[in-house]
């Protein structure tokens, strides 16, 4: 393991562009095994060779901005996700929206009707915990 070590010293390495890419090769070569789709594998290989450059790119500059794009697009789709897995694992809070700025806000269950201040923007309204 220590030659991996020395060869990634100085190379960008992995982020979330390059895991995304990574995700994007395993379906493209699962497509590609249908018949009809095999020109995918072409694909699923420029695929893998762009995130294999992306990893071992010793401009970090580029790829940190190749990252910030992705991340400015995909981000918000990422974050939602993480929320909901959240709310879905948490069984001793309920997750409200705020209504005005649209800030999630976690109260604990079982306290019936409670009021639930906006930490963000300052609202105020009532919920059933």
């Amino acid at each position: 393991m220590n030659w991996l070590r020395k060869m990634m010293y100085g190379r960008y390495g992995v982020d979330e562009l390059s895991l995304f890419l990574l995700v994007l090769y395993l379906v493209l070569v699962l497509l590609s095994q249908l018949p009809v789709l095999r020109l995918l594998s072409w694909v699923a290989l420029a695929v893998i060779l762009w995130d294999f450059f992306r990893i071992l790119s010793r401009r970090f500059d580029r790829r940190r901005a190749e990252n910030a794009k992705f991340m400015a697009l995909a981000g918000p789709a990422i974050r939602w996700c993480k929320m909901r897995r959240a709310i879905l694992r948490d069984r001793e809070h309920r997750y409200f929206k705020c209504p005005n700025c649209g800030q999630y806000l976690r109260v604990p269950r079982g306290k019936g009707k409670i009021n639930v201040v906006c930490r963000s923007c300052g609202v105020s309204f009532e919920e059933k915990s």
